[in-house]
């Protein structure tokens, strides 16, 4: 028997600040009318085609990680964008919690592996819905026009069935390899996050940001490259 989510996770947190007006607005806007799962399915697609996916640039301050600030930059990465689904799901009550697992990703760009040191990304980030008596998981991490631009076969969402990455891509290149589940959090653990970061990543956060690099074009100019002839 699933375990039933208790009040706390239909509140707004400092991290998931759903109750921040903008934040509010988006979120009650996006969901409409309708049941708790209908909800969430039109929740998702705009989490995820809206916020665009972009893993440069970002600090690792507390701050840069509240939902309402993800919103306002209208970009994110894994961690951030499941913390915004998070943060508009209890905005239109529904019970929400976040999970993170480490994953292999055969497909990241050069820049960033480099940058990295690795193709692993320890604490990958998904939120869990309460629909219909069950943790359903969501990832509303690569937006469609980058799932085109990069030959990724984009994420669905139907409130029911788990949504999680694809083993492989539109060619058949592996894609994501789940090698690790950390387990689910209330509320986004930012300084277990940044510490494992730090200490995974040395040399990404010894650099500067890459705040003029374009993750998208990035990836299209790779997926072309590698594209089966």
């Amino acid at each position: 028997m699933s375990d039933s989510p208790s009040p706390a996770l239909r509140e707004p947190t400092w991290f998931l600040d759903g109750d921040e007006p903008r934040l509010n607005d988006f979120a009650h806007r996006a969901a409409g009318q309708g049941s708790a799962r209908e909800k969430a399915v039109r929740l998702y697609y705009a989490v995820r085609d809206e916020i665009i996916y972009d893993p440069y640039g970002l600090a690792m301050e507390p701050f840069e990680f509240k939902a309402s600030a993800t919103f306002a930059r209208r970009k994110g990465f894994c961690v951030t964008k499941s913390a915004l689904m998070a943060a508009a799901a209890r905005a239109i009550g529904i019970p929400a919690r976040l999970g993170y697992a480490d994953v292999k990703n055969h497909l990241t760009t050069e820049r960033l592996r480099q940058r990295m040191g690795s193709d692993l990304f320890v604490y990958h980030g998904f939120t869990e819905l309460w629909l219909d008596g069950k943790w359903v998981k969501a990832t509303p991490v690569f937006n469609i026009e980058l799932c085109r631009r990069f030959r990724v076969l984009p994420l669905e969402f139907d409130g029911k069935a788990d949504s999680i990455f694809h083993p492989f891509d539109a060619d058949g290149r592996r894609h994501m390899e789940y090698v690790n589940i950390r387990g689910t959090y209330d509320d986004l653990p930012f300084e277990e996050i940044r510490r494992v970061f730090y200490a995974t990543y040395p040399r990404m956060y010894a650099d500067t940001r890459l705040d003029h690099a374009d993750f998208a074009e990035d990836a299209a100019k790779e997926a072309a490259a590698a594209k089966p002839s």
